[in-house]
């Protein structure tokens, strides 16, 4: 299937053949990206999502041949409140696992989700986000199209704040027992600490991959309904430098766009 793109509002869309293709060319754009702010300015700083969707993604991001990880900087975007580093589903292990284990970036900054104080812990990790330009965020579009944790109708697309404690939407936390990250929706925590919408946009470049038929819902939401908290991945239609990477089953629901 040869690739079909077009641009909603700001945001550009690329509809390939397979999650793999997804994942391959995200790959590509990101190590491009990287290697480009190192070469301009000596480091980078980069946001990454964890979860199923991100899979492709980082398995392909390990075929790219000289990315200079040693001067990158990772930040991940969310975690559960309560949940230590050693936990299963923790947002954490999964960058520990799959992105410090096989990089071996200069630097992995991990929001504590054990802290005994979650509002202190949201504040630490802003100031750190805040501390210098961010280049690229990596990320994903929930069931419920949320983008982080910032859920439908909480999501304040203006938060003067970068970081905040969140409450989990019901589907959120259906959708991590879906995914296989909890037994039961009772044990998914029903708080997490999350990058808010003014954060996940702060980067010059933003990359989503949103591949599967379960997305399928949110990226017409995302892509047709007007820009609002409703649908909080509609906001990535309004950054002037964002690609988003769909596969055939997750655009399935585009007849508008792909004829």
């Amino acid at each position: 299937m040869a690739a079909i793109q077009f641009t909603v509002d700001k945001l550009r869309v690329r509809i390939l053949g397979s999650v793999a293709e997804v994942g391959t060319t995200a790959a590509a754009t990101t190590a491009e990206t990287i290697r480009r702010a190192v070469a301009e300015r000596g480091a980078a700083r980069v946001i990454l999502a964890t979860g199923n969707s991100q899979l492709a993604f980082i398995a392909a991001l390990r075929a790219e041949s000289n990315v200079p990880w040693d001067s990158v900087t990772v930040f991940h975007m969310d975690e559960y409140v309560g949940v230590d580093a050693d936990h299963p589903a923790s947002f954490q292990r999964w960058i520990g696992g799959n992105v410090a284990d096989r990089f071996h970036p200069a630097a992995v900054h991990y929001l504590q989700g054990d802290t005994a104080d979650p509002e202190q812990e949201a504040l630490r990790y802003e100031k750190l986000l805040r501390a210098a330009p961010l280049d690229l965020v990596c990320m994903g579009i929930g069931e419920n199209g949320h983008i982080a944790f910032n859920e439908p109708f909480q999501a304040d697309f203006a938060d003067e704040r970068w970081v905040r404690v969140i409450e989990l939407d019901d589907r959120s936390r259906k959708q991590q027992v879906g995914e296989g990250h909890f037994r039961t929706v009772q044990d998914v925590p029903r708080s997490a600490i999350s990058l808010t919408v003014p954060a996940l946009l702060a980067p010059a470049a933003v990359q989503v991959t949103a591949p599967e038929a379960r997305k399928a819902e949110a990226v017409r939401a995302a892509l047709t309904g007007p820009v609002s908290n409703a649908c909080p991945a509609t906001v990535l239609r309004e950054h002037p430098n964002a690609d988003l990477f769909l596969d055939r089953d997750s655009a399935a629901l585009l007849d508008q766009f792909t004829g």
